[in-house]
C-alpha cells in the first residue's frame, strides 16, 4: 500500500508501529509515568527511542525507562491530548539547575529630563 502525504506534511497519513520502544519515565509514588517534552514550537510530544544507546545519548545515563509498544505509549498519551510522538529526538535542552542564590536587585533607571 502507499502512503499518502498530506499537503505539507512531511509524515505519511497512516501511521505504521515503530515497534519495541524505549520511553524515558519519571518514577513516582504510584509507579512510572512516561516523560512528556514539548517541541521547539511549544507542542507537547511524547518522545521514544529506538535504542537504549540514543536514549543515554540524549537525555544522559540516569535517566528511567521501559519499553513500550507505539500502540501502548499513543494510548497512554492520546486522553491526555498528547497525539504527537517523536522518535530519536537529537536534541535536548539541558536540565535546569538551581542558581548560586538569589538575584540582586536592579538599580533603577534613571528618568532622563529634556528641556
Amino acid at each position: 500500500m502507499t502512503d499518502i502525504l498530506c499537503g505539507e506534511d512531511p509524515e505519511p497519513a497512516e501511521r505504521n508501529p515503530a515497534g519495541p520502544l524505549f520511553v524515558p519515565v519519571r518514577p513516582g509514588s504510584s509507579g512510572c509515568t512516561a516523560r512528556l517534552f514539548r517541541t521547539p514550537l511549544g507542542e507537547r510530544t511524547a518522545v521514544a527511542f529506538t535504542s537504549v544507546r540514543r536514549l543515554t545519548a540524549t537525555l544522559g545515563p540516569g535517566q528511567a525507562w521501559i519499553r513500550l509498544a507505539e500502540p501502548a505509549l499513543r494510548a497512554l498519551t492520546e486522553p491526555l491530548g498528547v497525539t504527537r510522538l517523536t522518535l530519536d529526538p537529537r536534541f535536548s535542552a539541558p536540565a535546569t539547575v538551581p542558581g548560586p542564590g538569589p538575584v540582586p536587585p536592579v538599580a533603577p533607571a534613571l528618568a532622563l529630563r529634556i528641556g
